[in-house]
C-alpha cells in the first residue's frame, strides 16, 4: 500500500532542518524559505551551503561556496544537542558544489536514523527553461542518482523533471508519465512547480502534484513579475503543509495560494526582489485561494 505522506502525519510543532543557499540581499534559498516557515510557526534549523551577497540572477555577486566538511560539522553539532529525534523533516535545495551533496545526503540519512518518520524534501535545483543547466558539473547527476532515490518529496520544475527523467513534456499525459517515472525511483510525492503544456493558456501557469497514484493540477493567472526565490518558498511551504497533515493536493493549493499573493504584491510594487516580508500575511491568510482539480 502506498503511504500518503501528508495525511498520515499529525505534528503540533514542526522542526525542519533546511540546508540550502543564503544571500545577504534578497530572497533565495534559505533567505526565501526560512521566514515563511517561521511565520507559520515552524522552528527552522538553517544551514547554508553558500553565502553570497545576492542571488546569481543579477549576473554578478560576491561570497563563497562552503565545503562539505563544514556542512557535516554543523549537522554533527546539532546532533550533539540530542535534538535530531525531534526533527520532522529535512529540506534541501541549491548546493553550490557537487561535493556538498554527500554531506546533505548524510544529514538526511542521519535525521531519518534518529527519527524514522522524518521526511526529506529535495528541491533538485538544476536549471530552468531558457537558462538551461546553471549549476556546477556533477550536481544534476547527484540529484538523479543519489538524492532523489532516498528522498520522500521532490519539487522539480518542468526543465528539471525533463532532465531527470530523460523525457520531453508537451502534454499533460507526458507530465503525469514523467512524474510517475520519478516517483517510481524514490519520492512518494512529487510537486511539479511549473508546467506549460498544450492546453495551458498563455496567460496562466500550471502546477501538478502526484501522490499515491493520483494527480492534481492547479492553475493560476500568469503574473508579469520576474523574480528569483519563489520556487524555494513554494517547496518550503509545500513541505510544511504536508507535515501539518494535508495531502499533496491540499499542500500544493496552500503553498501556491500564498506565493501567488506574495508575487501579486511584488508585481504591484514593481520590485526586483520578492516581497517576502512586506507581504508576509499571505503565508498565513492568502488573499486568494486556488483549488486543484484531478488531472
Amino acid at each position: 500500500m502506498t503511504r500518503r505522506v501528508g495525511r498520515e502525519r499529525r505534528v503540533q510543532r514542526v522542526n525542519i532542518l533546511s540546508i540550502q543557499s543564503s544571500v545577504a540581499y534578497g530572497h533565495v534559498g534559505n533567505s526565501s524559505a526560512v521566514f515563511p516557515l517561521q511565520r507559520l510557526g515552524a522552528d527552522v534549523w538553517a544551514i547554508n551551503t553558500v553565502q553570497f551577497s545576492n542571488h546569481t540572477g543579477y549576473g554578478a555577486w560576491r561570497g563563497q561556496v562552503f565545503d562539505a566538511a563544514l556542512i557535516g560539522d554543523l549537522v554533527q553539532g546539532i546532533a550533539d544537542r540530542g535534538v535530531l529525534p525531534r526533527c520532522d523533516a529535512v529540506l534541501s535545495g541549491y548546493m553550490g558544489d557537487a561535493a556538498i551533496g554527500q554531506a546533505i545526503l548524510d544529514a538526511a540519512l542521519c535525521v531519518k536514523d534518529a527519527n524514522p518518520r522524518a521526511l526529506w524534501c529535495c528541491d533538485p535545483v538544476i536549471g530552468d527553461v531558457g537558462r538551461g543547466i546553471f549549476v556546477r558539473p556533477g550536481i544534476p547527476e547527484f540529484f538523479r542518482d543519489q538524492a532523489l532515490p532516498k528522498a520522500d518529496i521532490a519539487t522539480p520544475n518542468q526543465f528539471e523533471l525533463e532532465w531527470l527523467t530523460g523525457t520531453t513534456i508537451a502534454t499533460l499525459a507526458d507530465a503525469k508519465a514523467a512524474v510517475a517515472t520519478l516517483m517510481a525511483g524514490g519520492p512518494r510525492v512529487v510537486l511539479l512547480t511549473s508546467l506549460a503544456v498544450e492546453d495551458t493558456p498563455d496567460d496562466a501557469v500550471d502546477l501538478l502534484v502526484g501522490e499515491g497514484g493520483a494527480f492534481h493540477r492547479l492553475r493560476t493567472p500568469r503574473l508579469s513579475v520576474q523574480v528569483n526565490g519563489a520556487g524555494d518558498a513554494i517547496a518550503a511551504l509545500f513541505l510544511f503543509h504536508l507535515l501539518r497533515g494535508q495531502g499533496g493536493a491540499g499542500a500544493m493549493a496552500s503553498a501556491v495560494s500564498s506565493i501567488f499573493g506574495v508575487l501579486r504584491a511584488t508585481e504591484a510594487a514593481g520590485s526586483r526582489e520578492i516581497l517576502t516580508v512586506a507581504a508576509q500575511e499571505e503565508f498565513v491568510r492568502p488573499s486568494r485561494v486556488f483549488a486543484p482539480e484531478p488531472a
